[in-house]
């Protein structure tokens, strides 16, 4: 099966993943990717750089290719968001996003969990105001993601805050884990591109949700199709 990459793989950079699966019996903390899964958008920094007609495309490859690092990542971006000559202030930031749609069935699939007393994440490299914001509207517990902090008027300065590395989704998962003494082969992690297979490949049960590639597909040990999150639903009911 032909692999649908757009980018460097970046798992060509980042060291290999070492957890043994074994049969995943119970459900105890469900962790999701926020761009793409929750939200029915590729990328929230996409989505702001879209909106000032600018890209991130070369950063991204020298990102992937271990060139730069997280911070320089999004000190890269967030300098490119300029109004008047001027770094954007957050509250801007969280206007431009406030019409970011919630991805269908989120709210059904996130109340099922609730309903059940399964303890929920999100673990994004996307940004925190709209993580923070979607945790709120559906009603999940924990939030790791990243964002930018601001000066004494409130605008973006460039530094980053760093809550989630993209390579390494496993480090966020496995911090969780331990936080919450809920051991890997509980956790269920639901997500759509490559930058998701590290929590595939570290908790008890992955699900590729509407899957962005081949690589993503073949990492997972459930594929839902389509953007509607409820499809997934029935997969969980086996291991409630």
């Amino acid at each position: 099966m032909k692999e649908d990459c757009h980018y460097f793989c970046y798992r060509n950079t980042r060291e290999p993943i070492e957890f043994i699966k074994t049969e995943f019996k119970k459900i105890k903390l469900a962790v999701f990717d926020m761009d793409g899964v929750l939200t029915d958008i590729i990328s929230s920094w996409k989505y702001i750089h879209d909106y000032f007609k600018t890209s991130n495309e070369r950063s991204v490859n020298e990102y992937l290719k271990g060139n730069i690092d997280d911070m320089e990542f999004i000190r890269r971006d967030a300098n490119l968001w300029i109004e008047d000559g001027k770094a954007i202030k957050e509250e801007r930031l969280i206007e431009i996003l406030s019409d970011v749609p919630l991805m269908q069935g989120a709210v059904e699939c996130i109340d099922f969990l609730n309903k059940n007393k399964i303890k929920t994440a999100i673990i994004s490299a996307g940004l925190d105001v709209l993580a923070e914001d979607v945790a709120e509207k559906l009603g999940i517990d924990h939030v790791y993601s990243n964002g930018v902090k601001t000066d004494k008027e409130g605008r973006l300065t460039g530094i980053g805050k760093l809550g989630v590395e993209l390579m390494y989704k496993d480090k966020s998962v496995i911090k969780l884990s331990k936080k919450l003494s809920i051991p890997q082969e509980n956790i269920v992690s639901v997500g759509n591109s490559c930058f998701d297979i590290p929590m595939f490949q570290t908790t008890g049960l992955g699900i590729a949700f509407n899957p962005s590639d081949d690589c993503t597909r073949n990492a997972a040990d459930i594929v839902v199709e389509g953007r509607d999150l409820k499809k997934i639903i029935p997969y969980l009911k086996s291991y409630i």
